[in-house]
């Protein structure tokens, strides 16, 4: 919550800055742990606005967001299951014996029990380190997964998606040269990275549930779109469509788009149901955890779509 503090500040001070676009319309999104810190940063925005209106809030977009961990985490298993991931045998332990929030929750505490032990060893063992977690169609990058090299070679690139970008950026930000055209400093690291042990999550947060900030904005009046990469592991689809069905549920939104296809050109890029044309939930068909870098040209239309606050497309 005080990165979140932070983040407001910055933002606060930053339109005080450059008060020409503070009647323009905002909207924030984010990914993955964004589930936690976008909707805790707009519901301060909408704290804020009532002592003084700086914040032209209009949406928020979470993308395979953590909305309530035992929720998210235990879909897991269904659609490692669902997916041929995991055996029948497996899929029974990892629902009953020792579910997913049970594991990550003794393991953040270093207390992690032998029977969870046991069941996550064997759901590793069945996924493989060879498959992408984060996209479970995609195929992984040969040299991070061995840990040959840390330098990636450039190879001719068939696939549409580059599976070696990260490591590629990685290795390209941290030259000297790039870092001098960057005006980009080491200060208390020895290199930049994706996921900095420096800056880190703090890792319990993720038990605290989110679901409910994101009814409140609701409540205010704050669009909201939740959309999955249908082939995320990690944060699964169902997860993700059963708390927004469950939420508007709960505050009474009746169904505006029923659930069906969107398309962008020709072909299915997702499927999409609409609550009380103020909350949204979507898939984006062939995407991964982050879902602009294996689909793009569907992201854009999804996002195109939410900022106008129009359905997405029902025929090509």
């Amino acid at each position: 919550m005080k990165r979140t503090r932070d983040n407001l500040v910055f933002l606060h001070k930053w339109f005080l800055k450059f008060p020409q676009y503070q009647q323009r319309d905002l909207f924030i999104t984010g990914e993955s742990y964004a589930g936690h810190y976008i909707p805790q940063l707009a519901e301060l925005m909408v704290k804020f606005n009532k002592k003084q209106k700086i914040f032209n809030l209009k949406g928020i977009a979470l993308g395979n967001p953590v909305l309530e961990y035992a929720t998210d985490l235990n879909s897991r298993a269904e659609f490692f299951w669902s997916h041929g991931l995991i055996s029948d045998s497996t899929y029974k332990l990892f629902t009953s014996a020792c579910n997913y929030s049970r594991y990550v929750s003794e393991y953040y505490r270093d207390s992690v029990s032998p029977i969870c032990a046991k069941v996550y060893s064997e759901v590793s063992r069945e996924t493989s380190r060879f498959v992408d977690k984060y996209d479970v169609t995609l195929d992984v990058c040969i040299p991070s997964v061995l840990s040959q090299s840390k330098i990636i070679v450039p190879q001719q690139v068939t696939e549409r998606v580059d599976v070696c970008v990260e490591d590629e950026t990685v290795n390209y930000l941290n030259r000297r040269d790039v870092r001098r055209a960057l005006h980009a400093r080491l200060v208390g690291v020895r290199k930049w990275d994706v996921c900095s042990n420096i800056l880190d999550y703090e890792l319990l947060n993720i038990e605290i549930p989110t679901i409910n900030i994101v009814g409140s904005l609701i409540k205010e009046g704050i669009r909201v779109l939740v959309y999955s990469g249908d082939q995320d592991s990690v944060i699964p689809l169902m997860g993700s469509r059963a708390l927004v069905n469950r939420l508007a549920t709960e505050l009474g939104l009746k169904t505006t788009v029923p659930y069906r296809a969107w398309f962008e050109g020709q072909q299915v890029g997702g499927w999409t149901q609409v609550y009380g044309n103020v909350f949204s939930f979507a898939t984006v068909r062939g995407a991964s955890h982050e879902a602009p870098f294996s689909q793009p040209q569907r992201s854009l239309v999804l996002f195109r779509s939410f900022l106008k606050g129009n359905p997405l497309p029902e025929t090509f």
